[in-house]
């Protein structure tokens, strides 16, 4: 691919607007300064005013500062967006591990679980090559989620592109952000911090369902 994945939050939505906004102004500006380069390159004509010249300094002074001004906005708006938690559903504890996830629904009891890659020599024909796991974690589409990040051993990144979750799993640390998926389906993620010899091994895999069969999932394992 060459863009980045199907948003499946609102969030990722939002980054996504705002790397098309940004990638518009840069296209602008690549393709002024490579017009005045040519310019002056191919021309032969000479101003003696431009020696020194007030105004001009003036101007590309202030219309840079606008523009970082463009840019900045929307950057600081999404940036807090991204730390707000407001009325999670339930709370989720990931605990990263060498070289697997473990899953604590903390709402619930009794409901914990390893979540390792399945081996090639166990895979089923539905299976994906090394992103699919043996435990999945599960949870409702359309409900806000507490996602509590940390690490029993060394530095992990929790991530899931689809929907702009990176959060690192530090020993000795609570690490916390929001989930929000607007669709079900399966989500798929990697360990994104190198972590020891089977750092690639360590895939999470997110399965996105309504809140009756979330339910009916919750009384199966309980």
């Amino acid at each position: 691919m060459l863009s980045t994945q199907n948003s499946i939050s609102p969030m990722m939505e939002q980054l996504t607007f705002f790397h098309d906004h940004t990638l518009m102004i840069l296209i602008m500006i690549t393709m002024y300064v490579t017009f005045m380069m040519v310019n002056l390159i191919m021309n032969k004509f000479s101003n003696r005013l431009l020696l020194n010249n007030q105004m001009i300094e003036l101007i590309w002074t202030i219309i840079p500062a606008v523009i970082l001004i463009f840019i900045a906005l929307p950057s600081l708006h999404i940036l807090y967006l991204l730390d707000e938690i407001n009325n999670p559903l339930i709370t989720i504890k990931t605990m990263g591990h060498q070289w697997y996830w473990s899953y604590e629904y903390t709402d619930f009891k009794n409901i914990e679980f390893d979540s390792y890659m399945i081996p090639i020599n166990e895979m089923n024909n539905f299976n994906f090559r090394l992103l699919d796991v043996d435990n999945r974690m599960v949870i409702p589409y359309n409900f806000p989620i507490r996602m509590i990040v940390s690490s029993s051993d060394v530095i992990h990144s929790w991530t899931i592109p689809s929907i702009s979750v990176k959060i690192d799993a530090i020993p000795g640390r609570l690490n916390q952000t929001t989930l929000f998926f607007n669709q079900s389906g399966l989500f798929f993620g990697q360990c994104s911090e190198i972590c020891g010899a089977n750092h690639s091994f360590m895939p999470i895999t997110v399965e996105s369902i309504s809140s009756n069969y979330f339910i009916k999932w919750i009384y199966k394992m309980i």
